[in-house]
């Protein structure tokens, strides 16, 4: 036999196939060619090699140009990973752009990559309660949670469509709203508790190394990787609120706090009502009120 019928049953077709755009009429045209001939003649019963293809963009040098020996503008990663690690080295090459579009590598932008994972390294090391978390539930440990679920939420469908600069980015902001509560009553909340543990297994695929070690810091046995990827709960993902825009022909006049599921009705009735809002009106005549969902509400007047 060619082949092991069990192993070819395993492993083929290949889920995904990353490659660039280089790659087309080598390996990915030639095994492509190749698999159509051998079903062809009776030997596999699947058409193509690969169920999904997506091709990453290049990393260019630091003048924007491809990098060459001739134009003296190749990178090696060992000296970066030495100075900084690997995980930082990893996820600066996942932040420097769309993962289909590529970027310039340049060096001196791995200092803020660097600079977010300590700050991550911090937050955990100075924040995780070691004893039982406050179950009480406040304000404060609700917006957290609400949190968590909206990072899950932004970073799970980031990463499956190779979103990896966006995914960091979402991690980066839930990052800096933990560090600025660490020392509020909310770093006691359970609330609290569960997002620093969710931050930890959704940086683990960027940032393996830092995540795993951790991971066993805040007392877990088993590997960060093998545990069970965090899931959300689409109805906390929501907002509860929205600033509503209050517009008089067009002019921004007044924005209000107003709740997530506010009618159209409601929405009518609290802009007429408003003091600023009505100062504007003042003896015009208001021709029509015009609202966009979620968004704004525009009066229109005459004189």
């Amino acid at each position: 036999q060619a082949w092991s019928p069990e192993k070819l049953q395993k492993w083929l077709p290949v889920d995904q196939y990353v490659g660039g755009v280089e790659h087309a009429i080598l390996h990915l045209l030639y095994s492509r060619f190749f698999t159509k001939a051998l079903r062809d003649m009776g030997h596999l019963n699947f058409d193509e090699p690969f169920t999904r293809l997506f091709h990453q963009g290049m990393v260019l040098g630091s003048d924007g140009q491809k990098m060459s020996k001739s134009r003296g503008n190749v990178e090696a990663p060992d000296k970066y990973v030495e100075k900084y690690g690997a995980d930082t080295v990893r996820c600066y090459m996942m932040f420097i752009g769309p993962f289909d579009a590529g970027g310039s590598f340049r060096a001196d932008n791995l200092e803020g990559i660097w600079r977010f994972l300590n700050r991550f390294w911090g937050l955990i090391n100075e924040s995780w309660i070691s004893g039982k978390a406050n179950a009480t539930e406040t304000n404060e440990s609700k917006a957290i949670e609400r949190l968590r679920n909206k990072t899950i939420k932004r970073v799970t469908e980031d990463l499956s469509h190779f979103r990896f600069n966006t995914a960091l980015a979402a991690l980066m902001e839930c990052n800096n709203v933990l560090i600025k509560q660490q020392n509020d009553d909310v770093a006691h909340s359970a609330a609290f508790q569960r997002t620093l543990e969710t931050m930890m297994q959704l940086l683990s695929p960027l940032a393996p190394h830092i995540t795993e070690e951790l991971w066993h810091l805040t007392g877990h046995n088993n590997s960060i990787h093998t545990s069970d990827w965090p899931t959300y709960d689409e109805a906390l993902t929501k907002e509860e609120t929205f600033t509503l825009v209050m517009q008089i022909n067009g002019k921004v006049r007044e924005r209000v706090e107003v709740p997530a599921g506010i009618s159209e009705a409601e929405v009518r009735e609290l802009v007429v009502n408003n003091p600023r809002i009505t100062t504007f009106i003042g003896e015009t005549t208001v021709q029509k009120i015009i609202y966009i969902p979620g968004k704004l509400v525009n009066i229109v007047v005459r004189n």
